[in-house]
């Protein structure tokens, strides 16, 4: 008998596996040359040409053969099928599953304690497994040459436990070219002639956090539909796509949908192939003990008297919990404990806060005398958590107390912002803590659940901070229908692998490397722009609360700057589309320009319904476009949805796009989807004509104040507009002139073919000091009551002297108040040796947003020490001032400290200014949270009194260190009404 098949009848003998046990790790990013870096080793270990010592895995026709131990757990032979369908799909050529260790080159797979193999490598030193042994979720993968006799190379995958091998497997094939997302956004994979796995040796490290997975939840109505008409339910038969997709993005923990299904009855083979996939299930926040909530709304009534009340029939529900247990008991799981009222609502309450608590540990101690009954384990062997979804926070600051082996699961405040963080006492409990995070939700403050609304830069900056405060234990999004949400719920897998991988300044990186594997390095920048600009505009405000007056249309241009971003970053994604070969269009178009298109249609639809209510107001016949325009559009969101639904990709994603988005005016979603209100005007048959100028809702000659234009300051050089509009059906005749040639007049259309006239001033024929001028707009023909029309406007422009030039040089200044400046243009930082203000790019409403790091930095009181970011400005004048800062939507996550901030001109005391100042009179989120939660900032405003024109330094300092700084407006005089205030001022 040969080497070769002695090996060969050993791997049909079973093994135990090896005990793992979870240690956190980090691996700083790398790159390497060649292919883009994909997977989670952050660096490319897959080539089409030959290199020293590579691994050919496919050459010229032939594929190196799969080996894999038939021992090994059934989801890694399933894997290692999967593995052989990818090489065929990247290649053209299928490797065979290897049933001898026969030819020259061999893939071997296998998990340390499972795999004779694997296992025979490390006796005989030929594989190192220092970073497998007793590992979490770990694998390596590595060539080795004569590995065995009659083998000249292998390329061996070697996994810690069941699923690091798994994840080894799925990172060979994302870095062949196959997206995690090749099934569920129908990505193509990426062909090669042939493949080479790099000579070296590539270990993952554990994942930081222990458990990441998502939360199928607000499934009704796409994905219930959907599933039903392509698998007739949530069962198996598409689970398994689910548990697959997961594995892929290196997740391994889900919440099964629960609104009208029950995982583990409807199907019961949803449990066993998640357990024999690799997937650890759990249960919402709501439904403990592994049961869902409808197992207890079909048949409540076989329980007790079948009231879901502790107080009342806690025998049943004792009966029903222990039920669940033991039905599951072979799987792996971790339990939910605690409990809510039925339904996803508050507990009825036992008698009072203390009352409720006491109650709350008496039932945790029931569940877990069912644990060790029913598994026959102490119950801190047993995975579980309790989540402090809502109310229960409470009660748990209440003081219950909860068994140290239970991991405490924080949660968001619905929309995205932590509301609860571990304390450093909390970060030392055996369960440690975890993260409930929502990418989507059905809830207050309001509901989104239509499309992807979250930047990467928000969930980066929270999810950072959660590891950092070692919330890491169990992150868990609620995704809703899973698609459309495919890009935020691969970032929040990828960053829990490893929070400190993807850096604040990486996030771009990732961004591009993401685009570049799933749509090639040629349009990988111009797509990463893309995906950046579309979901940072709807962080601006989630497409579901943009309404008809949300951007202002008299300030600021406002309404057309918005308008504008929106019609060219949707242009871009339509020139990338018709671009792309056609076999990646339906990717494209679920992953980037549908969500990019959509999402901007829904905010142009708003302001031309908005539009055209301000227009009739000023008397436009160009209301009537405006409101055409709405229509318009609101057939375009349909005519999309119905494309997404019935012909992208052969209509297999039919009813993904049936959430309603559009006229929402409670938390919840509208019923149907309605057209924002529009106004229209009758017209008559003449030629009038009235006048509208920026800054002012107002319309000449009707209105009986003066039309003044917004100054003119040469500190900031800009241009206002004069809009001359027909208020009848005829074109109004009529001439425009200044009386004074430093006004120069330039002539444009607005969205409705009004006719504009740009104002702007040529600085080099004013004195310094204050100039004036009028422009006179005059008809040809006379109005309706038979007087010609004739409107003046006024400019008022203020130059600079040379004295002011030079005082103002290198700050931000203005002659006419106010003064905006980004968070992220701090003339000066300075740091200390505890802690820095840095820029956090793409943040929030500019190009970055400034917090500090470590976000784990003590505060600092009194503030005078702590780390500060100077902004150098000239004030034209002595004063009061009052200083607005624009700032993260951060809640008041921390018992340890605040959310303050200190504030203060020149060499001035600090002043302290405090998001939560009122603590004790606060409401349970705080004063001004749905306001906060709808604009994704909160504001705050200070107010300085300033005895002398002339240079001054405005000085932001750390007190707390969970504060973002977005912008701040320096003013005297009251802010006009706009979303985003004035546009940032450039230093002089």
């Amino acid at each position: 008998m040969t080497h070769t098949r002695r090996l060969f009848l050993l791997s049909t003998v079973a093994a135990s596996a090896t005990a793992v046990v979870p240690v956190q790790g980090y691996a700083s990013p790398r790159r390497a040359g060649g292919d883009t870096a994909t997977g989670v080793l952050g660096i490319s270990i897959v080539d089409s040409a030959a290199s020293h010592g590579a691994f050919p895995l496919v050459v010229k026709g032939t594929a190196a053969a799969l080996w894999c131990d038939a021992a090994d757990f059934a989801g890694v032979r399933r894997a290692v099928s999967d593995l052989q369908r990818d090489v065929d799909s990247v290649t053209g050529v299928t490797p065979d599953l290897a049933m001898a260790l026969a030819g020259k080159r061999v893939v071997f797979i296998g998990t340390i304690g499972k795999s004779q193999i694997i296992d025979h490598l490390i006796a005989t030193n030929k594989l190192d497994a220092i970073d497998l042994k007793g590992k979490w979720e770990s694998f390596v993968i590595t060539v080795v040459r004569n590995p065995v006799p009659g083998v000249d190379q292998a390329l061996v995958i070697a996994g810690s436990d069941k699923r690091g091998t798994i994840y080894g497997i799925y990172e060979l094939s994302e870095q062949l070219g196959v997206s995690p997302w090749y099934w569920w956004a129908d990505v193509p994979p990426k062909t090669r002639p042939a493949a080479y796995v790099k000579a070296g040796r590539y270990a993952s490290g554990e994942p930081v956090v222990k458990y990441r997975g998502i939360f199928i939840n607000d499934e009704a109505p796409c994905m219930t539909r959907w599933t039903i008409e392509k698998y007739g339910g949530f069962n198996s038969k598409m689970y398994t796509h689910m548990f697959e997709l997961l594995l892929r993005l290196r997740a391994n923990y889900l919440w099964p949908a629960m609104w009208d299904s029950a995982f583990n009855e409807d199907d019961p083979e949803n449990p066993r192939l998640a357990d024999e996939y690799g997937i650890v299930m759990g249960t919402s926040h709501h439904e403990p003990m592994v049961r869902s909530q409808k197992e207890w709304t079909r048949k409540h009534e076989k329980y007790g008297n079948g009231e879901w009340d502790y107080a009342t029939n806690a025998e049943g529900l004792k009966t029903f919990w222990a039920e669940g247990i033991r039905r599951n008991k072979a799987y792996e799981n971790v339990v939910t404990i605690g409990m809510r009222g039925d339904g996803d609502v508050a507990k009825p309450s036992a008698g009072g806060v203390q009352a409720d608590v006491r109650q709350l540990e008496t039932i945790m101690a029931a569940q877990r005398e069912i644990l060790k009954t029913q598994l026959n384990v102490d119950p801190d062997q047993v995975p579980q958590l309790w989540a402090l979804f809502t109310e229960v926070q409470k009660l748990y600051d209440a003081g219950v107390k909860v068994p140290d082996d239970v991991t405490l699961l924080f949660t968001d405040d619905n929309v995205g912002n932590l509301r609860r963080l571990p304390t450093e006492a909390e970060r030392k409990r055996k369960g440690g803590s975890g993260i409930y995070y929502h990418l989507d939700m059905h809830g207050g403050p309001y509901a989104y659940q239509w499309i992807n609304t979250n930047p990467f830069p928000k969930i980066w900056e929270q999810m950072t901070s959660a590891n950092e405060h070692g919330a890491n234990h169990i992150w868990i999004a609620n995704v809703g229908d899973l698609k459309p949400l495919e890009l935020p719920i691969e970032f929040f897998i990828r960053l829990a692998w490893n929070p400190r991988a993807i850096g604040r300044d990486a996030i771009n990186e990732y961004t591009r490397r993401w685009t570049a594997r799933d749509f090639g390095d040629a349009r990988a920048t111009e797509i990463a722009d893309i995906v950046t600009l579309y979901t940072k505009y709807n962080g601006w405000r989630k497409p579901e609360m943009v309404v008809p007056d949300t951007y202002s249309f008299a300030h600021y241009q406002e309404a057309d700057r918005v308008e504008k971003a929106w019609d060219d970053v949707t242009a871009r994604a339509e020139a990338v589309y018709k671009a792309l070969p056609d076999n990646q269009k339906d990717a494209f178009f679920q992953l980037v320009l549908h969500p990019t298109k959509a999402s901007g249609i829904v905010t142009k639809m708003n302001i031309a319904a908005g539009r055209s209510q301000f227009y009739a107001r000023q008397g436009r016949a160009s209301t009537n476009a405006a409101a055409a325009r709405a229509r318009d559009l609101f057939r375009q969101d349909r005519e999309l949805s119905d494309y997404y639904n019935h012909v992208l990709a052969g209509g297999k994603w039919n009813h993904m796009m049936d959430q309603t988005h559009l006229g929402q005016y409670t938390w919840q979603p509208p019923r149907v989807d309605m057209l924002p209100p529009v106004s229209e005007v009758l017209i008559h048959d003449t030629a009038d004509f009235g006048v509208a100028i920026e800054g002012d809702p107002s319309a000449w000659p009707d209105h009986y104040g003066d039309a003044i234009l917004p100054v003119f300051d040469s500190l900031n050089p800009g241009r206002s507009y004069i809009d001359v509009f027909a208020q009848g059906s005829l074109a109004p005749e009529f001439k425009i002139s200044a009386d004074a040639s430093w006004v120069r007049l330039t002539e444009d259309k607005t969205p409705d073919a009004d006719r504009r006239f740009w104002v702007e001033v040529d600085w080099s024929q004013l004195p310094p000091g204050e100039s004036k001028a009028v422009v006179s707009i005059a008809g040809d023909r006379p109005v309706s009551d038979a007087k010609p029309a004739n409107v003046e406007v006024h400019v008022r422009a203020l130059k600079a002297s040379d004295q002011i030039l030079g005082d103002a040089k290198g700050r931000y200044a203005s002659l006419s108040d106010p003064i905006a400046i980004a968070g992220s243009g701090a003339t000066k930082l300075v740091p200390t040796k505890d802690a820095a203000w840095v820029a956090i790019p793409n943040y929030g409403r500019g190009d970055a947003a400034m917090g500090i790091v470590p976000i784990t930095a003590r505060s600092v009181l009194p503030p005078a020490t702590g780390p500060k970011m100077l902004y150098a400005v000239y004030l034209p004048q002595p004063g009061t001032y009052h200083v607005q800062l624009i700032l993260g939507p951060t809640m008041d996550s921390s018992p340890d400290h605040g959310v303050r901030i200190g504030a203060a001109f020149d060499d001035a005391p600090i002043q302290i200014l405090d998001l939560f100042e009122d603590r004790q009179a606060q409401t349970f989120l705080g004063d001004g949270w749905v306001q906060a939660a709808k604009d994704n900032v909160r504001v705050v405003t200070s107010t300085h009194v300033i005895e002398t024109a002339g240079k001054h330094d405005f000085t932001l300092t750390m007190v707390d260190a969970n504060v973002i700084v977005q912008k701040l407006i320096i003013y005297q005089d009251k802010l006009p009404a706009s979303y985003f205030g004035p546009p940032e001022n450039r230093l002089v």
